[in-house]
This record gives structure tokens, sequence and C-alpha cells, in this order.
């Protein structure tokens, strides 16, 4: 295994598990795994991210070709993001990580806190 971990493959493939492993980037692809949304439909829908943040993860994701961005031409312009196929392929593991994430909240937060009890913390 710790070869694998240290080889060329490996090393190509960080900056695509960087991007996915981001928590926007899990969200925006479990929201956009149920349908196209538009830009602020997705930042109500996340919340905290600021416009700037979503807007570079879209672009990422788009960039990595997991996300369609299509402009319709209306005044003002509309504008829908959508999971490619590639991107509906990452769908599964996605939402594993996402609800995974959304049962252990509390345990994860009792961790943290007899970590931080044991003064360990940073």
């Amino acid at each position: 295994m710790e070869d694998l971990l240290h080889s060329q493959p490996c090393q190509a493939v960080a900056g695509t598990l960087s991007l996915v492993g981001n928590k926007w980037s899990v969200i925006v692809v479990m929201l956009l795994a149920e349908r196209p949304r538009r830009f602020n439909e997705l930042k109500r829908s996340i919340g905290d991210v600021s416009q700037r943040m979503l807007t570079l993860t879209l672009r990422e994701l788009e960039r990595e070709g997991l996300v369609s961005r299509t402009v319709f031409p209306t005044i003002p312009p509309r504008v829908d993001y959508a999971l490619t196929d590639l991107g509906h392929s990452l769908k599964e593991p996605v939402n594993a990580l996402g609800l995974w994430a959304i049962r252990n909240q509390s345990a994860l937060a009792e961790a943290r806190l007899r970590f931080d009890a044991q003064g360990k913390a940073a």
C-alpha cells in the first residue's frame, strides 16, 4: 500500500481527490445529484458558503468535467448547473461520504471534545 501511495499515478490524482474531498464540492455534488440547479438556489441550499467560494467550486468542478454550466439567453441570463455523466458517476461515493458525515457528527464532536480536554489541541 505504501508503494501505491508514493507512486506517480497516486500523485497524479491528488489534485482531483482534494477537489472531490473539498466540503463545498461534496455538498454541491450531493445537491446536483438530485437535479440541475441555478447558482442562487445552490447558494441558498448550502447556506454558509460565500459567493466567491461557490463560484470557485463550480468552476473547478466544471474544469474537471464533473459539472456542466448552461447559459439560457434570457434577461437576466439564466444559468443552470448540472452533473455531467462523469459527475453522476461520483454521486454514489460522494453521497456515501456525505451521509457518513451527517450520521457521525455527534461522534466526531465528542471525539474533538475529548481530545481538547486532554490538552492536545493545537
